[in-house]
C-alpha cells in the first residue's frame, strides 16, 4: 500500500500538470492538424520534426522555470503571477491572454461545428451548443472536476493518436517513409519552432490551480520539464499521420480528417471525431478556467465570495464572443495570421522575463534559503 500511495502522488506532482497542459493545447488547431501543417509541416517533413523538438524544449524549460516562480511566490493564478514577475505591467499579459482566449475560442467553435456537422448531418450550430454546455458544466464545478476530466480523457487521446498512427502507418508506410528520405529542410524552422511554443504558453495560466501540489524544487522542475515531453508527443504522432496525405493536408481546413477519409475506417473515423470534440471541450474549459481563477483571485482579495453561477456565465460569454469572431474570420485565417502575431507577444511578455527575472528571482531565493539554513545550523 505504501508504494501504491508513492506511485499515486508521484503520478500526481510529475504528470497531471503535463497532462492539464497538454488537454489545454491540444483543441483546436494542433488536435486537427491545422497547427502542425502551419507551423512545422511547410517546412518539410525534417524541418517540420526538428521545429516540433524545439516546442518540446521550450516548453519543458518554461514551464520548469514557471512551476517553480509561482511555488515560490504563491502564484496560483495568471493575475498574481504576473504581478510578481512583471510588477505593475502585469496586464499586459491579460490584454494578450485575453486575446488569444477568444481566438482559441473561435478556432474551436469553428472545428467543433463542422464536426457534429459531418459526423450527424446536423446543422453545425449544434456543434457550438454542445461545446458550450459542456464548458459550461466544466467551468461551473471547478478546478477537481476538471482535473480529473482532462486526465481521463488524454489517456483516450494518446490512445487514440496511436491508433490512428498505426492504421495510417499500415496502409500508408512507403509515402510516410518515403517522405523521410527526402530529407526536405526548408524556411525558418527553428524560429516556427518557438514560436509555436511561444503563444501555447498561454496555456501556463491554465496550469497554476496545480501548483499548490509543489512542495520542493524537484517538484517543480520535474514536472515543468515533463509536461514538455507530455505535450508534444500526441503532436508528433499526428505530424507523422500526416504524411500519409502530404503535400496535400498544407491546404486542408481540418488535415486530419482528409487522412481519415483515406483510410475509410468508420470506427475510427468516429472515434476520432469524439475524442477530438472532448479536446475541444478540454481547451475551452482550460482556456476560461484561466480567466475564472483571475476573477476569484479578485472577488477573494475583496473578501467576497465568488459566486457559482458567475463562473459559467463567463464562459458562457467568451464562447459567443468567439463563435461570432470564427463565422466573420475563417478558421485557416484566425491560425494563419492571429497566432502568428501573438506568438512574438508572448515571447516578449512570458518567456524573457521568465528566463531572466524570473530565473534571477528564484536564484535568489534558493540563496537565502541556503543562508537561512546555515544560520539556523550556526546557532
Amino acid at each position: 500500500m505504501p508504494n501504491y500511495n508513492r506511485w499515486i502522488r508521484g503520478f500526481s506532482i510529475y504528470l497531471v500538470p503535463g497532462l492539464v497542459f497538454q488537454s489545454v493545447i491540444v483543441g483546436g488547431g494542433y488536435g486537427t492538424g491545422r497547427e502542425i501543417t502551419e507551423f512545422f509541416l511547410v517546412h518539410g517533413v525534417l524541418g517540420g520534426f526538428f521545429g516540433m523538438l524545439i516546442s518540446c524544449l521550450v516548453w519543458g524549460a518554461v514551464l520548469a522555470v514557471a512551476f517553480e516562480f509561482a511555488r515560490i511566490t504563491k502564484s496560483y493564478n495568471y493575475k498574481s503571477f504576473f504581478q510578481a514577475l512583471l510588477g505593475r505591467f502585469w496586464w499586459l499579459f491579460e490584454v494578450i491572454y485575453l486575446l488569444i482566449a477568444l481566438l482559441v475560442l473561435a478556432v474551436l467553435g469553428s472545428a467543433a461545428g463542422e464536426i457534429i456537422s459531418q459526423l450527424l448531418d446536423v446543422p453545425a450550430v449544434i456543434g457550438v451548443l454542445t461545446l458550450m454546455l459542456f464548458v459550461g458544466i466544466l467551468t461551473f464545478f471547478g478546478s477537481k472536476l476538471i482535473e480529473r476530466v482532462f486526465v481521463g480523457w488524454s489517456a483516450l487521446l494518446f490512445l487514440t493518436y496511436i491508433a490512428l498512427f498505426a492504421s495510417t502507418f499500415t496502409n500508408f508506410n512507403d509515402e510516410i517513409i518515403g517522405h523521410f528520405n527526402a530529407a526536405t529542410i526548408t524556411g525558418a524552422w527553428a524560429v516556427d519552432g518557438v514560436r509555436y511554443a511561444a503563444y501555447n504558453l498561454n496555456a501556463l495560466a491554465a496550469v497554476l490551480f496545480i501548483v499548490p501540489r509543489f512542495v520542493k524544487t524537484q517538484h517543480a522542475v520535474g514536472a515543468g520539464l515533463l509536461a514538455g515531453v507530455v505535450a508534444i508527443v500526441p503532436g508528433i504522432f499526428v505530424f507523422l499521420t500526416l504524411l500519409a496525405n502530404y503535400p496535400g493536408v498544407l491546404t486542408a481546413p481540418v488535415p486530419v480528417t482528409q487522412v481519415l477519409s483515406a483510410l475509410n475506417l468508420v470506427w475510427l473515423l468516429v472515434l476520432f471525431q469524439v475524442m477530438l470534440f472532448g479536446t475541444f471541450i478540454e481547451t475551452g474549459t482550460g482556456v476560461i478556467h484561466a480567466i475564472n481563477e483571475r476573477v476569484a483571485g479578485t472577488f477573494q482579495t475583496n473578501r467576497k465570495a465568488f459566486p457559482q453561477w458567475l463562473r459559467a456565465a463567463i464562459a458562457l460569454s467568451f464562447l459567443f464572443i468567439a463563435t461570432f469572431l470564427a463565422n466573420k474570420i475563417g478558421i485557416i485565417s484566425l491560425i494563419a495570421s492571429g497566432y502568428g502575431l501573438l506568438s512574438y507577444a508572448y515571447i516578449a511578455v512570458v518567456i524573457l522575463p521568465l528566463l531572466t527575472v524570473g530565473l534571477a528571482r528564484i536564484l535568489l531565493h534558493r540563496r537565502r534559503q541556503e543562508q537561512l539554513a546555515t544560520n539556523s545550523l550556526n546557532n
